[in-house]
């Protein structure tokens, strides 16, 4: 299963990104935007991504992926449970919601 310490460890390689505790939640940011956030259980994980992407892939891979509450769904945002995906899977959704959050010359610093 993914961990907190296996998101640390990509994010850590990521510029402007930085670690957050909100509301006993931890939340990784690149300036003032989020780009992933973990449930207060640790077992589930948002990440930024493009909503017009999101319903296709919750349909495509249901065990994998979810919609946000109704209150988020007007944000680029998806939830993923951690125990369904694997590492190489987690760094392509986070370095893509990372992406999402930095200038384009700061995202083209990293493969």
């Amino acid at each position: 299963m993914i961990t907190v310490d296996d998101v640390r460890a990509i994010a850590a390689n990521l510029p402007r990104s930085q670690e957050a505790v909100v509301r006993d939640s931890i939340r990784f940011r690149a300036g003032r935007l989020v780009y992933a956030a973990f449930s207060r259980d640790e077992t589930i994980m948002g990440v930024a991504f493009p909503k017009e992407e999101r319903a296709a892939m919750v349909a495509a891979e249901p065990d994998k992926f979810m919609l946000p509450r109704k209150s988020e769904l007007r944000y680029n945002w998806i939830l993923v449970r951690l125990d369904a995906i694997e590492l190489d899977e987690l760094r392509e959704l986070l370095i893509d919601g990372w992406r999402m959050c930095v200038p384009k010359s700061v995202a083209a610093q990293v493969d």
